[in-house]
């Protein structure tokens, strides 16, 4: 059954086209379904990822049921912006750019779950002042600073790799070594982004004790490396709206797993 195009009354409108709607629930199952999507606008914004996606009904009734209970805070990061571009990538896109477009597609579905979503910048500019001797330094102190501010449950923050070699790609998150918790966050989003993303991709989370953010930030932190921009296949979709979106949905579906088996 082809879904031409959804929209949905929220805070934006999603249009997705020339993707495939699961059906083959009973009539009761259905009903219950339907019933379900009037208790909160949040059930609507699950409903057209999952058609966006090609997610059967039952992970939708099962993220439903946990967006409605949950509540919480989470710090979006997303990575450079401003006059630090981050990686280039081998079809010019430009890592900053496709950083805050997955933050805000991922700030979208974590709000219609009824979680809080505190962004560490929601345009092109970095965190520095125009006239700071270190603007990297700086950018990166007033990250932390701000993160502290929030004393959020945890937090994300989004990249896209590099490597000399263009074969390589696929999605991996990264941990702050001896962080329990961040390393279950860690393994819930790579698992979905495995499962919703690339099936065949291998790679595994990986802990670091290097990356300043990890080192210097106290609550549970990930970093989202979402694929290589130096590999041309993968450069092109992650310039993809869709695939954004796509990306966003995973992180937050791993999120939700975090969310409720640590409540």
């Amino acid at each position: 059954m082809k879904a031409r195009e959804y929209g949905i009354l929220s805070k934006h409108t999603f249009l997705i086209k020339n993707e495939y709607l699961k059906v083959g629930m009973s009539e009761k199952a259905q009903r219950v379904f339907e019933n379900a999507l009037k208790i909160s606008i949040v059930l609507s914004a699950v409903l057209v990822a999952t058609l966006a996606f090609g997610k059967d009904r039952k992970e939708v009734l099962e993220s439903a049921g946990s967006a409605v209970a949950t509540k919480g805070c989470v710090v979006i990061d997303a990575g450079h912006g401003g006059e630090d571009p981050g990686k280039v990538g081998i079809n010019n896109a430009l890592e900053k750019d496709i950083n805050l477009e997955i933050a805000k597609k991922l700030k979208l579905f974590l709000e219609q779950s009824d979680i809080r979503v505190v962004m560490t910048r929601e345009g092109d500019a970095g965190l520095h002042d125009a006239g700071a001797a270190s603007k990297k330094a700086q950018d990166m102190r007033r990250r932390v600073a701000r993160i502290d501010e929030t004393n959020p449950d945890f937090v994300v923050s989004i990249h896209q790799n590099s490597y000399s070699l263009e074969n390589i790609s696929g999605a991996q998150v990264f941990y702050y070594a001896g962080s329990a918790k961040g390393k279950l966050l860690a393994g819930l989003i790579q698992d979905s982004m495995r499962h919703r993303l690339d099936a065949s991709n291998g790679r595994q989370i990986k802990a670091n004790d290097s990356y300043y953010l990890l080192r210097n930030v106290s609550v549970p932190i990930v970093i989202v490396e979402s694929g290589f921009l130096s590999n041309k296949a993968e450069a092109d979709l992650l310039t993809s709206e869709q695939y954004q979106e796509k990306i966003a949905w995973s992180i937050h579906m791993g999120i939700m797993q975090y969310i409720n088996t640590s409540r």
